[in-house]
């Protein structure tokens, strides 16, 4: 009989996702078998398991944290933005469609069954389920029929660790407006209260401690310090877009309004030596080494963007003299044209960078699967004489006719999907530079061609840094966070199927 835990947050990018994950990294350390479980998430960054079923990229660091496979039964119910007031709708890993907001406000209730076998698939096989909720559970105006924060804990009888930001100022308010916000029943359901992303004398805090645990009569059972990890992050709050000093080495990622999957990016920030722009003026790309164009769910909309902006002429000059690199709809981007005769996002046709010789037609029918093959750098600065293989996945919709370029990315089948000329590279992989060391060659690469020596690494793949980053983390919350009364939760906390 599994035990449950609930983590929610008094508003997005509270830390819910890192502390849930952290969580089960302490939960498998101490020998459980433990498994995330987040009945729906909103993000534009998501993940094909080996089923080819799409899911959010939060409950995958979660389960690689858990050491365990990936699985859709982690995440039912995601949606992914298509704009300010809609979303495509993905169900146990499929598309069902694309639906206003106010629609799958009304919608959503139809949905509990598949949360309800997601839930009982994983408590089946685990010790303990380690649940996130989503936002904030006082969103008031969204409270009916709600199915992943407190409407999600009354249906699985999960107690519930509520955690605030004291980064962005005003924890004490966050925590105690949450919960006076809330019912008698969901208040009774809080068991403990956690500080996140403190940084200075935690000793100050005291006095406000004391006062919140009066007047909410829930413990603070933990203030956690402000600590950077290369850990995946949920969405675009990321301070990732803040961006960094100039490094040895430097590389711009076109930060596009509709960004989805700078997951991409990671390992490049985990060399020693290399920092990472987020661009979004023609001005901001002097001074790079290297320009990446990451995926997004709206090619057309965002390619339209880069023209109007005056980036798309500002990347076709920068390719004569720097390796330009896009994946996924980045790819379709630097072809010749991209046409959506489906009108699967805008209709219409747009003429793409022409830095690549493919033309992109979308279709409705999305290509989900895990992939592996040949990575070739053959030509341009990035060249090599070796090719690599690499595994990663693809979630896209469209095909990409290559019309003379040569072959980037080749699938184990044999099927090419990515092409390269010149300085320019494309592929729908995603996850193409977790592979080995690929990353850290690129960058030395680059340093070569600058005349500059890049410090030496470990000499550790990706994802070995990956997990020993896990491990931190586990580290930090095991010394923050009152375990004890945590495993007291659980204990009373045995989740029973009705």
């Amino acid at each position: 009989m599994a035990k449950v835990i609930m983590v929610q947050g008094t508003m997005s990018n509270a830390g819910k996702s890192l502390l849930a994950g952290g969580l089960c990294r302490v939960f498998r350390q101490d020998g459980f078998r433990v498994a995330p479980f987040k009945s729906q998430n909103m993000a534009l960054n998501s993940f094909v398991t080996k089923e080819g079923l799409e899911m959010g990229r939060a409950q995958v660091m979660q389960a690689e944290c858990a050491g365990i496979e990936p699985s859709v039964y982690m995440n039912p119910i995601l949606l992914k933005p298509t704009n300010d007031i809609g979303s495509q709708v993905i169900v146990n890993g499929e598309v069902l469609r694309d639906m206003p907001a106010r629609e799958y406000f009304r919608y959503k209730t139809r949905l509990i069954p598949d949360i309800r076998k997601a839930f009982q698939k994983l408590a089946a096989e685990n010790d303990i389920i380690v649940i996130e909720g989503a936002g904030s559970p006082a969103e008031i105006n969204l409270k009916e029929n709600d199915i992943v924060n407190m409407g999600l804990a009354e249906m699985v009888d999960a107690p519930v660790i509520l955690v605030g930001d004291i980064d962005r100022g005003g924890v004490f308010a966050q925590l105690y407006g949450t919960v006076m916000l809330l019912p008698l029943q969901e208040q009774q359901r809080i068991k403990g209260m956690v500080i996140n992303k403190f940084r200075g004398d935690v000793t100050l805090l005291d006095s406000g401690i004391q006062m919140l645990e009066e007047k909410t009569g829930i413990p603070v059972i933990g203030t956690v310090p402000y600590c950077p990890l290369n850990i995946d992050d949920e969405d675009s709050l990321s301070t990732r877009f803040e961006g960094t000093a100039p490094s040895l080495v430097n590389i711009g990622v076109i930060r596009l309004p509709r960004i989805s999957n700078f997951t991409d990016i990671s390992p490049f920030e985990m060399v020693p030596g290399v920092g990472i722009r987020y661009i979004t003026r023609p001005e901001e790309l002097a001074g790079l080494d290297m320009v990446i164009l990451p995926g997004t769910k709206n090619t057309i909309g965002d390619l339209r963007w880069l023209w109007e902006t005056g980036l798309a002429e500002a990347v076709q000059r920068m390719a004569a003299r720097v390796p330009v690199f896009g994946i996924c709809g980045g790819y379709q981007m630097l072809g010749r044209m991209v046409s959506d005769p489906d009108s699967v996002e805008e209709g219409g046709s747009l003429k793409g960078l022409g830095l690549l010789p493919g033309e992109t037609v979308l279709k409705r029918q999305k290509n989900r699967r895990q992939v592996r093959g040949r990575l070739s750098l053959r030509t341009g600065i990035l060249g090599t004489p070796e090719d690599t293989e690499y595994r990663g996945y693809e979630i896209h919709m469209g095909e990409t006719r290559n019309e003379g370029g040569e072959v980037l990315t080749c699938r184990a089948d044999g099927e090419a999907n990515g092409l390269q000329q010149g300085n320019v590279y494309g592929t729908y992989v995603h996850g193409i530079f977790d592979t080995g060391n690929v990353a850290e060659q690129i960058c030395r690469t680059l340093a070569a061609k600058k005349g500059v020596v890049l410090p030496e690494n470990s000499g550790e793949s990706f994802r070995q840094r990956r997990e020993k980053e896990y491990d931190r983390l586990a580290d930090l919350v095991r010394e923050s966070l009152d375990m004890e009364r945590i495993y007291g939760m659980l204990r009373e906390a045995a989740w029973r199927d009705e």
